[in-house]
Parts: structure tokens; C-alpha cells; sequence
């Protein structure tokens, strides 16, 4: 099954970053189209941003919105919202894409 799932990871706090809403958007010509959505879990996790079946090659760009994430944590959002674009050449794999967050950073990898 060919999926995009995230995790987040409050580096800072050494747990998992709860309550995060989370967008996924395909670049279609000059626009970018909300295929999928979600709220991260207790564990930090969203299993599915896009049903089993949907995912097409192309450029997706996931939106983290950090905001009110980082206000409860009592921590300044200095990055309120975190965009990560990249692109599927293989829509047949699974794409699991991490978030590492601290209050005044943040770093990403292609997962597994």
C-alpha cells in the first residue's frame, strides 16, 4: 500500500508533539490542491494523509501548523507554520516524512 504518513518529535521536550494539525497538498500547474489532512496522535503520528490508492506521482507539500502546538509547550512559535515540499517519483512506495521541532528549529528526513 503506497501511503504519506508524519511523525512529529518535540526535540526540546524529548516527547512526542501532540494536537498537531497537519495539510497535505499536490501541486497541480501553478496551485497547490489540499488532498489530505490530519491532527497528529499521542504517539505524534498521522497514519494516512491520502487513502491507499490516491497517491500520484508529483509534488506534495505537507503544512505543519506549529502555532498553537508551540504555545501550549509554553515555547515563542517562532516558526508558526512549517512547510516541507518534495517530490514522488514512485507512487507504488511508502513516503514517511518526520518532523523533528524545537522552539526556534526544525529538521526533516525521508523516513521509513
Amino acid at each position: 500500500m503506497s501511503s504519506i504518513t508524519t511523525h512529529v518529535l518535540d526535540t526540546a521536550q524529548g516527547r512526542p508533539a501532540v494536537g498537531i494539525p497537519v495539510s497535505l497538498h499536490v501541486q497541480v500547474g501553478d496551485a497547490w490542491k489540499q488532498v489530505g489532512r490530519g491532527i497528529t496522535n499521542r504517539d505524534g503520528r498521522i497514519a494516512e494523509l491520502i487513502p491507499a490508492g490516491e497517491l500520484r506521482s508529483g509534488r506534495y507539500r505537507l503544512t505543519f501548523d506549529t502555532s498553537a502546538y508551540l504555545t501550549r509547550s509554553a515555547s515563542p512559535a517562532f516558526f508558526p507554520e512549517i512547510f516541507i515540499v518534495f517530490e514522488i517519483h514512485d507512487a507504488a512506495q511508502h513516503y514517511h516524512v518526520p518532523l523533528l521541532l524545537s522552539p526556534y528549529g526544525y529538521s526533516t528526513y525521508r523516513g521509513s
